[in-house]
């Protein structure tokens, strides 16, 4: 199922909420348009008002597609994974998919909103390092917790689903942050297996449009 013209994908190459939107378009091997949004240059460009009317919300990504506009990126790969099943990013059993959404919504809800950009901001420059590493690790405790109980190969037994699309860019930013990963070796084990994946390697923020050449791989 395909609109007229590709879809447009709103992104910045460090946001993780983007990047999960990027690996499922790869995935579901889905050619797109990209529209950088810099979200520092410009006072952040995704404020300006021309874009407000692409996301009210004033956030990446925002994809539009078959003649609509989404914003939120669990909403857009759940769209995808209805419109374009194949491959399949939320498991047809139903316990299975709960465990998808539960650790989905565990790194969209409870971490990642904790250490983004506009909440970093406010709690200021001196204080942003200590802020998100105490996020980080208080989410990711319970991730392993979790993790150990449903991983196989991935974070829901062995098929890549929507879960890891969120995995590993909160790993990219725990790593960012320097949090110790040791005390959490299913989460590094399974964001290393993620990472040999092709539709991972392509959508790494170093290796996007708007990457800074001094970050680029």
């Amino acid at each position: 199922m395909q609109g007229p013209g590709k879809p447009v994908l709103y992104s910045y190459f460090r946001s993780s909420c983007a990047w999960r939107v990027r690996i499922a378009l790869v995935l579901k091997d889905m050619e797109y348009d990209l529209v950088p949004v810099n979200l520092i240059k410009e006072g952040g460009q995704q404020l300006a008002s021309d874009y407000s009317t692409v996301n009210p919300m004033q956030q990446v990504p925002a994809l539009t597609i078959d003649g609509i506009t989404l914003g939120q990126s669990l909403a857009i790969i759940q769209y995808l994974d209805e419109t374009r099943p194949t491959p399949r990013l939320l498991p047809q059993d139903p316990k299975k998919r709960a465990q998808v959404r539960m650790i989905s919504d565990h790194i969209v809800s409870g971490i990642q909103p904790l250490q983004n950009l506009a909440v970093l901001k406010r709690v200021g420059e001196e204080k942003k390092n200590s802020w998100a590493q105490h996020y980080i690790t208080r989410g990711f405790q319970a991730l392993e917790q979790i993790l150990q109980g449903t991983a196989g190969k991935y974070c829901v037994e062995d098929e890549v689903s929507m879960a890891d699309l969120c995995l590993v860019p909160q790993v990219y930013n725990a790593d960012r942050f320097k949090v110790d990963l040791s005390p959490y070796p299913t989460i590094t084990r399974i964001n290393k297996a993620l990472l040999e994946l092709e539709a991972f390697k392509q959508t790494h923020p170093s290796r996007q449009p708007d990457t800074p050449p001094e970050m680029q791989a």
